[in-house]
């Protein structure tokens, strides 16, 4: 494979490469290099991420990014949440909480908006914060060990990094259906609900590189978008089939979501599904062992957000994502599954009937006034656009 020029150390959190193509435009390539982590996404990726990118965007010879994770098993498997635990656990969700996500929301956000194609390599395990750097980029790749979820009613928070956004643009109540119940999609449930856009077999990652080094890229960043999507295109139509996803098979039964009034309705209907599928069977009991706050979060979410333009949505989260850092349920969950790892979490709202209304209207209160952490940034970025 073509030599590619690292442009910081080797074992850095974020590896940056750059290879010339055949005209003399550059390429730059950005790795997480976390793999025994499974590329979990920390305030260290983030910080050397957000200022590259915003190099390469201002850098005439780049014609495209490309944003990988190191190792075969995972692109980014969420956010590095154990280090928001101790700060959690010191009373202090204010200040780390609020710093980590007010960062990863404005990367998010750099890669929707960014000026030239981003192409992700979603290959293996692809989760939560993961799922943030992915969905905003111009050219979403999957592979057939592309695992997808937003497992975050297991820790008890609920599908941020823009997922007020993009849940929107799923099939009808599917959005809800993965948010109650984090329900993990392969590649081709990734396409049926637009968070993919090209199917590559995984071994043909030297072949795409070649491929992206071959091309003659012009000038323009709308030239080159079309030019990456053909090339994509081309590789996927040369792949093997995909394989079979579940989304399609049980569509009609989640968007039955939409026959009922209340969300208590909606989960019971999900929890008695009488039913075979090795799929839904796994989606029934992460719903009936998640927590139940996080569900009640999901559904306002939804609610909150429909119609928000993605930077009104980013700003919805980051107030959710610190008050969940002040409740509890979101440090308790990350005791349980991540710093104890017993999976017995002890949530303080036992079913979805104990959540009071106020504890979840307190998340969708404004609690940064006229000032809000992202506006600056986001402005900026608009203005830059």
């Amino acid at each position: 494979m073509t030599e590619l020029t690292r442009l910081n150390s080797a074992d850095a959190a974020v590896v940056f490469e750059t290879a010339t193509t055949d005209n003399g435009r550059l390429i730059g390539f950005a790795t997480l290099n976390a793999p025994k982590s499974l590329n979990a996404l920390n305030f260290e990726m983030i910080s050397l991420l957000e200022p590259q990118l915003q190099q390469w965007g201002k850098d005439d010879n780049i014609a495209l990014v490309v944003l990988k994770g190191a190792g075969e098993k995972a692109f980014c498997a969420g956010g590095d949440v154990v280090s928001l635990h101790k700060a959690m656990s010191e009373g202090k969700p204010s200040s780390l909480v609020e710093e980590f996500f007010t960062q990863e929301y404005q990367l998010d956000y750099l890669i929707h908006c960014y000026n030239k194609p981003i192409l992700v390599w979603g290959n293996g395990i692809v989760m939560g914060g993961g799922l943030g750097l992915m969905a905003g980029a111009s050219h979403r790749v999957v592979t057939e060990t592309s695992r997808i979820a937003m497992p975050e009613q297991t820790i008890g928070l609920y599908p941020d990094v823009g997922g007020s956004y993009f849940l929107h643009k799923m099939p009808a109540h599917v959005g809800l259906f993965l948010g109650l119940t984090s329900a993990s999609i392969n590649c081709e449930d990734a396409k049926l609900v637009s968070l993919a856009d090209h199917f590559i077999n995984a071994d043909k990652y030297p072949e795409l590189v070649e491929a992206l080094l071959n091309t003659k890229w012009g000038k323009t960043a709308s030239l080159n978008h079309d030019k990456l999507s053909n090339l994509l295109i081309e590789l996927d139509n040369n792949s093997s089939r995909m394989p079979k996803g579940n989304l399609k098979a049980n569509l009609s039964l989640i968007q039955k979501l939409g026959d009922f009034d209340t969300l208590q309705q909606q989960v019971d209907y999900i929890l008695n599904l009488t039913t075979d599928d090795k799929w839904l069977q796994r989606a029934q009991k992460s719903l009936a062992h998640g927590c139940p706050l996080s569900c009640a979060l999901v559904s306002e979410q939804l609610k909150h957000s429909k119609g928000k333009n993605l930077a009104d949505c980013f700003k919805m989260e980051l107030g959710m994502s610190v008050r969940a850092g002040e409740v509890g349920e979101f440090q308790e969950g990350v005791r349980a599954l991540l710093i104890d790892k017993d999976g017995t979490p002890q949530w303080q709202f036992k079913t979805l009937a104990n959540v009071p209304s106020e504890v979840v209207e307190s998340f969708f209160a404004n609690r940064f006034g006229e000032q809000h952490p992202l506006e600056p940034y986001f402005s900026q970025l608009n203005l830059q656009g």
